[in-house]
């Protein structure tokens, strides 16, 4: 029974001597230590690990605890002296001590409407003169398809699409040299010009266009897919509701393109 407990013993001695030995040789630290042992006068080798990741000594310097007696440096007052205002709250930089401020003293100068939809002005006058020179076909805007926007930044009408932000407002200037007959498609249209083209027996149509529908028709190369025209919104309904502004709304404008699509 002796026997068999210290051949027990021993053999959990060596299986001990054994595991330590394995670890010793897997461990990084102690190959790397083997390794520059094998070199004779070589440059020591140290491994960083992530658990030695450190800043150096004087990196970081603790922040000042103040209000917390004379061994602080900074007790009592806290380094804000004794009474007054400043030692009470804070004060904003563009207090005067009371008196009116600068900024109220500045006197107000207009003001910038960030719902403003400035239009760019196209006059009739214009357009007669690019049908005279040949440079729009007559034929062509009054019986297969309107006069758009795209059209007028074509044919040079307009000088870029960028300088059309939100859209074009047809107006009447120029109109006693206007003669030809055409059908135009625009945002916004005087009521002048409407009855300026009219009375020559042309027409006038105002579409909305939001941004995107916008930006759609001026430069459709930059969609993969064209978007659907959005509806206006409700500021906006009345005005291409009315017959009187010929929105694409109004039931007499869409009574028209019935008639005139119609076979």
């Amino acid at each position: 029974m002796l026997k068999m407990m210290s051949s027990l013993s021993l053999l959990s001695r060596q299986k001990l001597i054994i595991n330590n030995n394995i670890s010793k040789l897997f461990s990084t630290n102690h190959a790397f230590d083997l390794y520059n042992k094998s070199r004779e006068g070589g440059e020591v080798v140290s491994v960083l690990k992530l658990n030695e990741l450190r800043d150096n000594p004087g990196a970081i310097k603790k922040k000042r605890r103040i209000g917390r007696g004379i061994g602080c440096s900074k007790g009592k007052t806290c380094g804000r002296g004794h009474k007054g205002q400043k030692a009470r709250g804070k004060v904003h930089p563009w207090f005067e001590g009371g008196q009116t401020n600068f900024i109220k003293r500045i006197p107000k100068r207009g003001m910038k409407n960030r719902n403003a939809t400035p239009m760019l002005g196209i006059n009739l006058g214009k357009i007669q003169d690019y049908i005279d020179m040949g440079r729009l076909d007559p034929t062509y805007y009054s019986e297969v398809r309107p006069l758009n926007m795209k059209d007028m930044v074509d044919v040079g009408i307009v000088g870029k699409a960028n300088s059309i932000q939100h859209g074009v407002k047809i107006l009447a200037d120029g109109a006693n040299r206007l003669r030809t007959p055409i059908r135009i498609e625009a945002s916004r249209a005087s009521e002048s010009a409407i009855h300026a083209m009219e009375s020559i027996g042309g027409e006038i149509t105002t579409v909305h266009y939001n941004r995107l529908a916008l930006r759609a028709l001026l430069k459709p190369h930059k969609f993969s897919i064209l978007p659907k025209r959005a509806k206006p919104p409700p500021r906006l309904l009345p005005y291409y509701q009315s017959y009187k502004n010929r929105g694409y709304l109004s039931p007499q404008v869409q009574m028209k393109q019935l008639l005139r699509n119609k076979p």
